[in-house]
């Protein structure tokens, strides 16, 4: 597993507790891309930065979630990105298909 970020401390820091591999990317000198020599793409920080805004932007519709169930919600923001599930009722089936449900 490979973490891409900014050269946040809390990153670094995440990384190494983690035991995952940290590369950062330079904002300060323009560098908005970094090629991953260990996964053999390019890795573009916005799309990370954007990704989250969207995901962000999206939870406030819940006022608040609980951490235990942001997998989920990351799942149903997947879902929506990539347009798999564009109406309530698809919503609903998937929901009712979930597994432990």
């Amino acid at each position: 597993m490979i973490l891409v970020s900014d050269a946040h401390a809390a990153y670094r820091r995440f990384a190494r507790e983690s035991g995952i591999v940290h590369e950062h990317i330079n904002l300060r000198r323009g560098v908005r891309l970094r090629w991953s020599c260990e996964i053999g793409v390019a890795i573009p920080l916005q799309n990370v930065n954007g990704y989250h805004c969207r995901f962000k932007r999206w939870l406030r519709h819940f006022n608040g979630v609980a951490t235990r169930y942001l997998d989920n919600y990351l799942g149903w923001q997947w879902a929506i990105d990539l347009q798999r599930i564009d109406s309530a009722e698809l919503f609903l089936r998937a929901a009712l298909r979930a597994p432990g449900r």
